[in-house]
Parts: C-alpha cells; sequence; structure tokens
C-alpha cells in the first residue's frame, strides 16, 4: 500500500508541476490574446460607429447594396 501511495504522491507532483510550468503560463497568454482582440473589435466598433454618425447617407446605401447583394448570392 506505501507504493501505490508514493507513486500516487509522483504523479500528483508532475501534474502540478505540469500546470505550474505548462498549462497555467498558456491560459494567462489566451486569456490576454482574448483580451486585446476584444478591445480592437470595441475600438473597430466605435470607429465604424462615428462613420455612421458623421455619414448616415452613405451608411444607409451601404447597407442597402450589402443586403441587395446577399439577397441575390442567397436566393436559389
Amino acid at each position: 500500500m506505501g507504493d501505490t501511495q508514493r507513486q500516487i504522491n509522483q504523479l500528483r507532483e508532475q501534474v502540478e508541476t505540469l500546470m505550474r510550468e505548462h498549462v497555467t503560463p498558456a491560459v494567462t497568454d489566451i486569456a490576454d490574446r482574448a483580451e486585446t482582440v476584444v478591445r480592437r473589435g470595441r475600438e473597430q466598433a466605435e470607429a465604424v460607429s462615428g462613420q455612421v454618425q458623421e455619414r448616415p447617407l452613405l451608411a444607409i446605401l451601404v447597407a442597402v447594396g450589402i443586403g441587395y447583394l446577399l439577397g441575390r448570392f442567397l436566393s436559389p
């Protein structure tokens, strides 16, 4: 029974080391990248919103044009 417990303890230590050295830094990196993407997305949304407010007629025409093209491409 003592040998089994020792093996379990070794495995637990190996898992903890892997988590500390590999998994945690990878998760942190992914979270940082996701935060950057969200920030850039918000910045782009604000820029588009500003353009729409400056040129509402052009924004409507672009939206109509895109809707028309999508309708033509997606209809049988």
